[in-house]
């Protein structure tokens, strides 16, 4: 097969699912390699009309050496986000690293599924856990005008925030005061930093929490929902409405 820009790829369809998901895709990008992947999606599409979507990248323990469909075992954001939009096609990519490897094939498989799928480009989201929000931040430090908005959860920002400026994309940010893992400090930098870089454009202070949240959960919050470890207590946020309201409401 060709992709809009001419250039040949091909896929390897699942045969397998997992509560709605057909699990082990693979995409066999020219460029990037084979990128391994789990999809919802909805019975009702038929590409008839424009969908959104969603892209959910785990943690360690969803990554593909850890078996196939284990990010979908691990982590709920890929079933959460469907209570938000009916028509949502969501991608669970299961990659083989976070670092710079995992964040180009990402982009890879995105544009993928925007050539190939009838997607509506303002509603493309995504979020990113432990690992998978280091590989999101790299992805949003290359490409983030492909998003309208993405969630950072429990992680550390190892992208150019430069480049996310300019963009304007939309991150809620949100850890752990005591994460485990990352602490807080490096989520509180990369907001502080992404702050003062809109100040320099000369957005107000209004317009600039319009497109950056910061929100650092005390103990109390994971306690009050069973959790005593604050980095595995991440992967509340995609119970939380308030934090998965405001993606989807981009």
């Amino acid at each position: 097969m060709m992709n809009g820009s001419g250039t040949e790829y091909s896929i390897d369809a699942g045969t397998e699912t997992y509560r709605g998901f057909v699990i082990d895709n693979i995409y066999h990008s020219p460029d990037d390699g084979d990128i391994h992947y789990n999809v919802y999606i909805p019975d009702s599409y038929d590409g008839s009309r424009p969908y959104a979507l969603f892209f959910t990248l785990p943690g360690y323990e969803g990554l593909y050496f850890q078996g196939v469909g284990r990010n979908l075992e691990a982590e709920s954001y890929g079933f959460e986000a469907q209570k938000y939009n009916e028509e949502m096609i969501v991608v669970a990519p299961q990659l083989s690293d976070w670092g710079e490897t995992s964040a180009d094939q990402t982009i890879a498989l995105l544009e993928y599924f925007l050539e190939s799928y009838n997607i509506d480009h303002t509603k493309v989201y995504a979020n990113g856990y432990s690992g998978g929000g280091e590989t999101m931040s790299l992805v949003m430090g290359k490409r983030p005008e492909l998003f309208t908005a993405y969630l950072h959860c429990s992680s550390q920002w190892d992208g150019d925030l430069e480049v996310l400026a300019e963009s304007r994309t939309p991150v809620y940010l949100a850890v752990g005061e005591d994460d485990e893992y990352y602490g807080s400090e490096p989520t509180k930098h990369a907001y502080d930093t992404l702050y003062g870089l809109y100040e320099r454009q000369g957005l107000t202070e209004s317009e600039i929490n319009e497109i950056l949240v910061l929100d650092i959960k005390e103990d109390s919050y994971f306690r009050e929902r069973g959790m005593n470890n604050q980095h595995g207590g991440g992967g509340l946020f995609a119970y939380d409405e308030n934090i998965m309201g405001w993606l989807f409401g981009k």
